[in-house]
């Protein structure tokens, strides 16, 4: 079996995939190395030959990571590296290198899926968007505070404002203002990223007029969906990217 990895900065994403490599067996989302290995103890049920990942963690943090993987599975890892170019899709960045590789990755994804112009918006714990042209230009992106990161600065620099996860989800009903500090903070962010999300497309009409696929992956690609309704909900587009750029036979 195949293990996949998307390491980001808050958390880590894994499936594993049949022999196949197409096939998804189990899935979930760890918020640390240990984690990942006690989901992944059952040998008997996952009975891993190979792994690829992306990582957007630090090189010392990545290798620990990948010793373990090795140490305790006995898997041959793969990690995705920065290219100038891929299947058809130049990198855009004045120097590649220091383009995030799950951004990267996920605009590979789209690009392969849209066969052709492409707006990639991944919405984690910061929020970014992807432009490709149907030649597979890479024009950029922009990158923003995604929920957890508004949610949070409120949260740190404002002493009044404290509500628990559960409170957050049931603001998240309506759009109406505010009648609490839940209400408000939740409401206002989600305005904001709907915002953002709005800006994007009509960019995107600019250079392409209709003639564009809209990609919606991360997860908070929900709390937006409903203002792109012909968007193309791609929650393990990074995967379809990493498989591209890693191929296992």
């Amino acid at each position: 079996m195949i293990l996949e990895l998307d390491c980001g900065n808050s958390f880590i994403k894994w499936r594993v995939l049949r022999p196949d490599g197409v096939t998804p067996v189990e899935g979930g989302v760890v918020s640390s190395d240990g984690d990942l290995l006690a989901s992944l103890s059952d040998t008997k049920k996952f009975q891993l030959e190979k792994c690829r990942l992306v990582s957007v963690r630090t090189q010392v943090e990545t290798d620990s990571l990948v010793a373990s993987l090795i140490d305790v599975f006995g898997v041959s890892v793969i990690r995705a590296v920065p290219a100038r170019e891929m299947a058809g899709v130049r990198n855009g960045y004045e120097d590649y290198e220091r383009l995030g590789l799950d951004r990267w990755l996920a605009l590979l994804g789209g690009f392969h899926l849209a066969s052709g112009a492409c707006l990639v918006l991944d919405f984690g714990t910061a929020v970014t968007a992807d432009f490709v042209a149907a030649d597979g230009e890479h024009l950029g992106g922009f990158i923003c505070p995604g929920m957890p990161l508004m949610r949070n600065q409120l949260r740190t620099h404002t002493r009044k404002i404290r509500y628990d996860d559960i409170a957050a989800e049931r603001a998240h009903e309506s759009l109406a203002p505010g009648r609490a500090t839940v209400e408000a903070v939740e409401r206002g962010c989600m305005l904001m990223l709907r915002g953002f999300v709005l800006t994007q497309l009509e960019l995107a009409r600019q250079y392409w007029g209709k003639d564009f696929v809209v990609f919606l992956t991360g997860g908070d690609a929900n709390l937006v969906s409903g203002v792109v309704p012909d968007a193309r909900v791609v929650p393990d587009l990074v995967f379809v990217g990493l498989a591209m750029a890693c191929p296992l036979s």
